[in-house]
């Protein structure tokens, strides 16, 4: 018993502490983050409607998925990018992080178009 209300006010205090730490978080990383989350949403319900329903055009299963999984780890290294405390890219500016984003995101999808054939 004592171990399991240990338990829980452990995980109470780290989620307490996480938010309290993404609270201070910028609000353009936010906003990166919440696209990154649909992202890896519509590739689950993707995937769930593809388990529910079948697989037959399986190419656009996969073009689908893979765009979603793809656009989420563009989406991470350009939050990556923006972060002011990631020192790694301190003189990149946040509109040339953006421009490297659309343009991966441009040559990513074009792939994704011709893989539908």
């Amino acid at each position: 018993m004592v171990k399991s209300a240990t338990t829980k006010d452990d995980a109470h205090a780290l989620f307490h502490s996480l938010r309290s730490a993404y609270s201070a978080t910028p609000t353009n990383l936010k906003i990166i983050d919440l696209y990154v989350v649909f992202a890896v949403f519509t590739a689950l319900i993707q995937v769930v409607y593809m388990a529910i329903v079948g697989s037959f055009p399986f190419n656009s299963f996969l073009s689908g998925v893979l765009s979603c999984v793809g656009t989420a780890v563009l989406a991470v290294c350009l939050r990556i990018q923006v972060n002011k405390e990631n020192k790694e890219f301190k003189d990149l500016p946040p509109e040339r992080a953006f421009a490297d984003f659309v343009l991966c995101n441009l040559v990513l999808h074009l792939v994704i178009i011709n893989f539908l054939g």
